[in-house]
C-alpha cells in the first residue's frame, strides 16, 4: 500500500484513538455520535493498515443538461472536518465554506467530467462510473482504498460501495461537496453564459418546471442529454397537435 512520509505514525495514533473510544463505549461512556458515524468506515480501514483512503462521488446524474461530474478526495487520517456532510443537505453557502476547507486540508483531490454526448452514447450509469474512474486516476499518488457512493469502479484498487455513502462517510461526503460545487460553478460561470435562454444557473440542469418550459420554448441545446428528453419531446408534440 502507498503511504506518504509520516502516515504510519498517523495511523498508529488513529488506531490508538479508535481502540480507546471502543473501550470507552463498552464502559458506558458517550461519544459524539455524528462524528463516529461519519468516520466509521475510515476508522475500520485505518485499523486494517490502509492510510490513503479516497472518497468518491458524482453529481449531475439526474440532470437533463450538461456533464456528470465526479470527485475523488483523500483526507489525512484522523482528520475531522466539522460541518462536512452529504452535499444535498447543505445550503449553497455552507457547501462553499466546506469546499474551501476540504481544498485546504486534503492530501489529494481530483475532479473529472463526462459530457452529454458520451452520456447519450453509453448511458448515465456507465458515464457516472467513467467519471468516477477518471477522478480516481487523477489522484497522485493513487490511494490505498476507495470508499465509493453506491458504485463499483473498474480499477485495481480495493474498494467498498457504500449505499447512501455521502451521508455515512466523511470521505465520500467531501467528494460529494467538491463535485457539487464544481458543477454548480460550471452551471453559473460557463454554461449559463453559453445558453442564457435556459436558466441553467438557476436550476443547474435539473428537470424543474422552469427548465421544462424553456425546453418547450427553445428546444434542446447541444449540451442537453437527448436520451433524457423523451417525455418532454412528447409534451411538445402534444402541444403542436392541439
Amino acid at each position: 500500500m502507498l503511504r506518504a512520509a509520516g502516515q504510519d505514525a498517523w495511523c498508529r495514533q488513529v488506531c490508538g484513538e479508535v481502540r480507546r473510544m471502543g473501550r470507552k463505549r463498552k464502559a458506558g461512556g458517550s461519544t459524539e455520535p455524528r462524528i463516529v458515524d461519519l468516520l466509521a468506515f475510515e476508522r475500520s480501514l485505518w485499523l486494517q493498515g490502509y492510510g490513503a483512503i479516497a472518497g468518491v462521488d458524482e453529481v449531475g446524474r439526474g440532470c437533463l443538461f450538461g456533464d456528470v461530474v465526479a470527485a475523488a478526495v483523500v483526507l489525512p487520517p484522523g482528520l475531522v472536518l466539522e460541518g462536512v456532510d452529504d452535499s444535498k443537505k447543505l445550503t449553497e453557502k455552507k457547501r462553499e465554506q466546506c469546499y474551501e476547507m476540504i481544498m485546504a486540508e486534503a492530501v489529494a483531490w481530483s475532479v473529472a467530467r463526462v459530457d452529454s454526448a458520451e452520456i447519450d452514447r453509453i448511458n448515465i450509469r456507465q458515464a457516472s462510473r467513467l467519471a468516477m474512474r477518471l477522478a480516481v486516476a487523477g489522484l497522485s499518488p493513487l490511494p490505498d482504498y476507495l470508499l465509493v457512493d453506491a458504485e463499483k469502479i473498474e480499477l485495481d484498487i480495493p474498494q467498498l460501495a457504500v449505499i447512501h455513502g455521502d451521508a455515512r462517510s466523511q470521505s465520500i461526503a467531501a467528494a460529494s461537496i467538491v463535485a457539487k460545487v464544481t458543477r454548480d460553478r460550471l452551471c453559473a460561470e460557463e454554461w449559463d453564459p453559453l445558453y442564457p435562454e435556459y436558466g441553467i444557473a438557476i436550476h443547474k440542469g435539473y428537470a424543474t418546471r422552469l427548465h421544462r418550459d424553456k425546453l418547450l420554448a427553445f428546444g434542446p441545446s447541444p449540451m442537453h442529454r437527448r436520451s433524457f428528453l423523451g417525455k418532454i419531446t412528447a409534451e411538445a408534440e402534444q402541444q403542436l397537435l392541439f
